[in-house]
């Protein structure tokens, strides 16, 4: 396994990562990914269900070796008060810890957050859940899908004509692991920074003074809710309940989805006014370009039906590069519709470090190359990296147990005997 990397900005901080499928996940990847020292707990036998998740060969799926990758993986029994005793060990000695259980779940288990500061008054605790830790729905149990529901995206997603649709990935989770991290981010920033102007003040140990640790409280729902633009807004300054619009961008034309030739499509978003007149330059229609009922987004949304029939009549007898081509030429805003295939040909994921290729065992056979995301964000100076994918279930057990926690090998042997860990 690769040494710790000097130059990685996270290096130094430890995380403990509670959570299981995605959204604490997702949180604990961001940081392992630029350095941090994550240490993942699992379940003893059988892991995080996110190991099986979508595995459609072998035991281990794609979905746990990118979302899991830098990341140390240790089991333990948080249900038993060997394994909460020694998730308090724990504790101790990291500074960020990520759950994402239903609200009351480390209470029960005397993990709470009065009983963690207490152990380490600078900790930093990031709680996703379904509603967040108070309010009246906070007991709900509650998943991404049913907070893309709540948080008001999957009513203005599909065709106004038929019932909301999802967007294919679990946007909800991946959002809340988002604001878990800039959270916690925050968070970390505040708590150096005090301490920083303590220890040159002088006061830095001060029996008095407080510690710097609190509570990173993430709602699925309110993930999705804060992305949702000006929708409440709008219902209270015009009365207006944002519909289903299909791949329409309600107000602003033309913006759209058009067919090629070859059953592919091109996303053309034409709606500045400069833009505009260029894109029906390109298309031979020099008339729409100069008629003044166009010439700003009011009057061409207004008759978007028709604009959008003109550029549909050109872009369908043409091919897709065709089509790009001529929008290249004119500077106007246009890109294919990918699938996972044309994704990985693309020169300019393979430019930016987008697409790493890993060696991962399947079924048991010889490690084949698997392409993986990229890391983002991009950082000039310090960039994250990929040390390596998602590890095996409790590979780590020996280094965290009987080196962090200085365990003696007949103790360790004792708890795995118990299944404790």
């Amino acid at each position: 396994m690769p040494s710790e990397d000097p130059t990685a900005p996270l290096r130094g901080y430890r995380v403990l990562e509670l959570g299981n499928l995605i959204a604490a996940p997702y949180c604990g990847r961001l940081f392992a990914e630029f350095g941090a020292e994550v240490i993942k707990v699992e379940r003893p036998r059988t892991g995080d269900e996110l190991r099986q998740w979508r595995a459609l060969r072998g035991d281990t799926s794609m979905f746990w070796y990118l979302h899991a990758r830098n990341k140390k993986s240790i089991t333990l029994d948080l249900r038993r008060s060997e394994g909460q005793a020694l998730a308090r060990e724990l504790l101790r000695r990291v500074d960020v810890v990520i759950e994402n259980f239903r609200p009351g779940t480390l209470e029960k288990w005397q993990l709470g957050p009065a009983q963690l500061q207490a152990l380490n008054p600078d900790l930093i605790i990031v709680r996703i859940s379904g509603y967040g830790q108070t309010g009246p729905y906070r007991d709900r149990p509650g998943f991404a899908s049913v907070a893309e529901g709540v948080g008001g995206m999957r009513y203005v997603i599909g065709y106004p004509d038929r019932p909301p649709v999802r967007t294919g990935v679990s946007l909800g989770d991946s959002l809340a692991g988002l604001y878990g991290t800039i959270g916690a981010l925050i968070a970390l920033l505040h708590r150096d920074r005090v301490r920083h102007e303590r220890a040159r003040s002088g006061d830095a140990a001060a029996p008095a003074a407080p510690g710097l640790g609190q509570v990173v409280d993430v709602a699925l729902y309110e993930s999705i809710f804060a992305v949702m633009e000006s929708l409440v807004p709008d219902y209270d300054a015009y009365g207006v309940i944002k519909q289903r619009s299909g791949a329409l961008l309600p107000g602003i034309a033309p913006t759209n989805i058009y067919p090629c030739g070859n059953d592919q499509w091109v996303i053309i978003g034409g709606n500045g006014d400069g833009i505009f007149r260029r894109l029906m330059h390109a298309i031979g229609r020099d008339d729409l370009a100069d008629d003044p009922r166009f010439a700003q987004n009011p009057g061409r949304w207004e008759h978007h039906e028709v604009i959008d029939a003109a550029i549909a009549a050109w872009t369908s007898g043409r091919s897709m590069e065709a089509v790009m081509e001529a929008m290249l030429a004119a500077g106007v805003p246009a890109g294919p519709i990918y699938d996972a295939a044309a994704i990985t040909r693309d020169p300019q994921y393979q430019a930016r470090g987008m697409l790493e290729t890993h060696a991962v065992p399947i079924d048991g056979e010889a490690p084949v190359a698997v392409r993986f995301p990229g890391i983002v964000p991009r950082l000039e100076a310090t960039p994250g990296r990929t040390r390596w994918l998602g590890p095996r279930l409790g590979e780590h057990n020996e280094e965290i147990y009987t080196g962090l926690l200085e365990l003696t090998p007949d103790e360790l042997a004792r708890l795995q005997q118990r299944g404790v860990i």
